[in-house]
């Protein structure tokens, strides 16, 4: 009896926290769903009556599969580019979009943390338009950073949209606003979090994403004297403000703009123009200078400081790790360990290996060869070599008899 008392406890606990279990599910289904439906009933409500006639149509039909392969999408459009870098270059320098989420995927640039350290948005820009759409499946947003670490250079970021929705089918635009305090002149650093789910709650792959940027706050002021300070990188407009030329900022243009910005110390001296110091070289200053050449196919990273290929160490990548050194033409990958060439092995390349056979049957008195043919030792023939050159046979001469 106790038994079975005991059984039924069990089940009609196991029943509570199945139901339990099904209420929250539900829970967090509603409230995704709760971001969704201003977003599509007045879209799925305006198509669903044009589309009834037309599903069947053949190309309608083709369309519909198109449309079922799109996927989120999130990008700077071509024109907010062109107004962008306008500011900065003086020829045409932006091509086509930049991505932060393509078709379902969040580009791997978004997430490398180091791309951002050198990225200072200047003083003249002030927002930044953002176009994305869902396609066909549908996804739940939230900016749940928006943060500035310096107010008293930066205010809060701030958006054209709700913070938290969902995201439109099909393409709409949206203003991320970056207002300066107005007060002081400055650099401030400032966060922006994006999370997208799908409509069952699961997280996009990739999010949520967490950038970091720095900006630039200048506080220019009317200046009688405008008209000599700003010099020969901008022109005083009627508010006796120096409006800079392209690939300058400042308020009195006095500085030079390059992006990316220029790396290891590298001085930013003309529009997209990096000088480098003592040791290093490359558009942005990126790459080192060593005096003494990497050897072994070591590569100059620094200045006098070399990145060595495996089975190699030294300033210049001059010792091997292999104590015996390979043999036969072998390459040191590693701790006495060697990389051989074809048909040799062992762990220093002495050994030669039996080539396997490339011909449909083995040579059976001969060798096969590339062209998967067989060369046939001196005294057979054959597409084998299996058939052997019979002697001709010298006749006896005829005796005559007296």
């Amino acid at each position: 009896m106790l038994q079975t008392n005991l059984l039924y406890l069990f089940v009609i606990l196991s029943l509570f926290w199945i139901s339990l279990f099904e209420c929250k599910q539900h829970h967090i289904r509603r409230n995704n769903a709760d971001c969704f439906r201003n977003e599509y009933e007045t879209f799925e409500t305006s198509q669903r009556a044009g589309n009834n006639n037309k599903r069947n149509h053949p190309k309608n039909r083709n369309v519909l599969k198109q449309n079922d392969d799109e996927d989120i999408s999130l990008w700077i459009s071509e024109q907010q580019l062109k107004t962008l870098t306008a500011l900065f270059f003086k020829q045409d320098y932006a091509h086509g979009r930049i991505y932060a989420i393509e078709n379902g995927h969040v580009v791997n640039d978004i997430r490398d943390a180091n791309l951002y350290k050198y990225i200072t948005i200047p003083s003249e820009i002030s927002y930044v338009n953002f176009t994305w759409k869902s396609g066909s499946k549908k996804y739940c947003y939230h900016f749940d950073r928006l943060e500035t670490l310096d107010d008293s250079i930066l205010k809060a970021p701030t958006l054209s949209i709700k913070a938290k929705g969902g995201v439109p089918k099909e393409k709409k635009n949206f203003s991320v606003f970056l207002p300066c305090t107005g007060n002081n002149s400055g650099t401030a650093m400032f966060n922006i979090g994006l999370s997208i789910q799908t409509r069952r709650g699961r997280q996009l792959p990739g999010t949520p994403v967490r950038l970091s940027f720095k900006k630039e706050c200048a506080h220019k002021e009317p200046d009688p004297e405008c008209n000599i300070k700003c010099g020969n990188n901008g022109y005083c407009n009627n508010q006796k403000i120096c409006q800079c030329n392209p690939g300058y900022t400042g308020q009195y243009c006095q500085t030079a703009f390059c992006f990316p910005h220029c790396l290891n110390g590298g001085n930013c001296t003309a529009p997209s123009v990096c000088t480098c110091p003592d040791g290093y070289q490359g558009t942005q200053c990126e790459g080192g200078i060593c005096t003494e050449k990497c050897l072994n196919g070591g590569k100059c990273i620094q200045k006098d400081k070399c990145q060595c290929s495996k089975g190699y160490y030294g300033l210049r990548c001059e010792y091997s790790k292999c104590v015996i050194p390979c043999k036969n033409n072998g390459r040191c990958i590693g701790t006495n360990l060697c990389r051989c060439p074809k048909g040799l092995g062992g762990d220093h390349c002495e050994i030669v290996r039996k080539q396997r056979s490339t011909c449909k049957k083995p040579c059976k008195h001969g060798e096969c060869l590339p062209n998967k043919t067989c060369k046939c030792d001196n005294g057979f023939h054959g597409r084998f070599c299996n058939r052997k050159f019979r002697k001709p046979r010298q006749n006896k001469p005829v005796e005559f008899l007296n």
